[in-house]
């Protein structure tokens, strides 16, 4: 790819059409930051007036072959634009998971395999492509033009970006200022993530906040390379089942995307009701005059219990299907006698794996451990819906609801 030092024409500024208004509405929803926002809504604009869409990226690293509800905020983006008629490019990253994401981390991480790459890649797009309209995807590797650079292409490529401007990343920063190891090929990462933008021309990239300097380099890259510079779409992380941290699976805060039905569905009824509406925000397909309405109907006196079952049917239908959301429901009905209560206490406790007898007597929901296990034996004890029949089990962090009898509830966060 031949470096040309003419900037991009500048373009004539376009009025703002009644349906790029919306599109960009559409856009901005749920987001985070977009960099800059009177420039994509010129690129909306020459869309509508040429015909041509957009170009609009999505970068993975294949590090791990699962997806939750949190890696799909931005996939669920991706789908909206892709309703909007541009062209979504679902980039996996298999070069750049051989180097490391150093992104918001103090230790250098160590790259993967290309084994290890290619099991996980296998899965990505499949899970991908129940958010994706497949048809209507471009599946890329970076491979495919990180690879023939060479090392002189790659000496060639680090000279359009100085070390201060690396050194600016605030993970860098701080490792460097307390001696922590930085690897020279770390260095790389954000400008071969940045050549993926020029090789693939792409006119808008998202990712999470952490993400937020490796997008910005990419525009860089694509200035010194005459194309005209992406704009960036921050989405924000999602907060996982205890409403705190980010939805991780390492923290046991998770929901699944291949998870069984009815495992998705009680673990989106165990969140409050406040947390509920982000949820809705950042997951629902639904606009956000629907939901404005859902929440003017809670403070006019509807149960949110009944707005969260629509949400867990629709989230539910979308990785499964109506019958089994339906399905889903009546189980949960049928062994929660009813559903959880709209007000029920919330519990933090620490040592983790805890045995069951242990949690029901800290959590307040059983007098002594002897009581608790012999609710167990009694089948008289659920978590998140499901009957515990082992005395001996030992529960992980993570956050949960416990229900003990048919009236005994907490919102258990275990850490």
């Amino acid at each position: 790819m031949n470096k040309n030092s003419t900037p991009p024409a500048s373009h004539e500024i376009l009025p703002l059409s009644s349906s790029v208004k919306e599109a960009l509405a559409i856009t901005l929803r749920g987001t985070e930051e977009l960099l800059i926002e009177s420039e994509f809504a010129q690129k909306l604009a020459r869309s509508e007036q040429t015909g041509k869409p957009l170009r609009i990226k999505l970068g993975l690293d294949p590090t791990a072959p699962d997806l939750h509800l949190g890696h799909t905020v931005v996939l669920n983006k991706m789908r909206q634009l892709q309703d909007l008629g541009h062209i979504v490019i679902f980039l996996i990253g298999d070069f750049t998971s051989m180097i490391g994401d150093p992104s918001g981390r103090n230790v250098t991480r160590p790259p993967l395999t290309r084994e290890q790459i290619e099991t996980n890649a296998r899965t990505y797009f499949a899970q991908a492509s129940l958010v994706l309209d497949p048809a209507k995807t471009e599946i890329r590797y970076n491979s495919e033009w990180s690879d023939p650079l060479g090392a002189r292409g790659m000496i060639q490529l680090a000279a359009h970006y100085t070390l201060a401007r690396i050194m600016e990343r605030e993970d860098f920063a701080t490792r460097f200022k307390n001696g922590s190891p930085i690897s020279v090929h770390e260095l790389l990462y954000p400008l071969m993530q940045g050549y993926d933008s020029v090789a693939l021309k792409a006119d808008l990239e998202l990712g999470g906040t952490d993400q937020r300097f490796n997008l910005l380099v990419g525009r860089e890259l694509q200035r010194h390379y005459g194309q005209e510079p992406q704009c960036i779409l921050t989405m924000p992380l999602l907060e996982g089942l205890d409403g705190i941290d980010k939805m991780s699976k390492s923290k046991n805060n998770y929901i699944g995307i291949t998870e069984p039905a009815n495992t998705i569905f009680g673990k989106l009824m165990s969140i409050s009701d406040e947390m509920m509406w982000r949820y809705y925000e950042l997951l629902s397909f639904r606009s956000m005059a629907d939901i404005a309405r859902l929440k003017e109907d809670v403070q006019n006196g509807r149960n949110p219990r009944d707005v969260k079952v629509e949400l867990g049917q629709e989230i539910v239908t979308r990785f499964h299907s109506k019958q089994a959301a339906e399905a889903a429901l009546e189980d949960f009905v049928s062994r929660s006698r009813g559903g959880i209560p709209d007000d029920i206490p919330a519990v933090s406790m620490l040592g983790a794996p805890l045995g069951i007898g242990q949690l029901l007597k800290q959590a307040g929901l059983c007098p002594s451990t002897s009581e608790a296990l012999r609710m167990v034996e009694q089948g008289g004890v659920r978590i998140d819906g499901a009957t515990v029949s082992d005395r001996g089990l030992k529960v992980d962090a993570g956050t949960f609801v416990v229900q003990v009898g048919k009236r005994k509830f907490a919102r258990v966060t275990l850490g």
